[in-house]
C-alpha cells in the first residue's frame, strides 16, 4: 500500500475530530499562530517538530494518537487511478 500526504485533510482532520477545537483553539495547542493553521489546512505541510508538537499536545491531553492521523492511506489501484486522472504517467 502506497502512503499518500495529504496534509490539508490529516490537519483539518486532527483539529475537528481528534481535538475537537476550532482553528483559533488549536493554534494556541500547538503553539503556533491561528494563520499558520490556516495555512495548514489549506496545503502547506507542517515540519517535523510541529508534528511532534501536536502529537505530544495529544498526549498531553489524554487524548488516544496514532501517527497515522497524519497520513492518508489509500490502495495503489486508486493511487494508479487518480495518478492517471491528472495526467501523471505510472510505472
Amino acid at each position: 500500500m502506497r502512503i499518500l500526504y495529504d496534509p490539508m485533510n490529516a490537519l483539518k482532520n486532527i483539529r475537528k475530530n481528534v481535538f475537537k477545537v476550532t482553528q483559533s483553539e488549536f493554534s494556541v495547542v500547538a503553539g503556533v499562530t491561528q494563520a499558520t493553521v490556516s495555512r495548514w489546512e489549506n496545503g502547506v505541510a507542517p515540519s517535523l517538530d510541529e508534528m511532534r508538537a501536536i502529537r505530544e499536545a495529544a498526549t498531553n491531553r489524554g487524548i488516544a494518537w496514532d501517527d497515522s492521523f497524519f497520513f492518508e492511506t489509500i490502495s495503489p489501484e486508486s493511487f494508479d487511478d487518480t495518478c492517471k486522472a491528472v495526467g501523471l504517467r505510472v510505472t
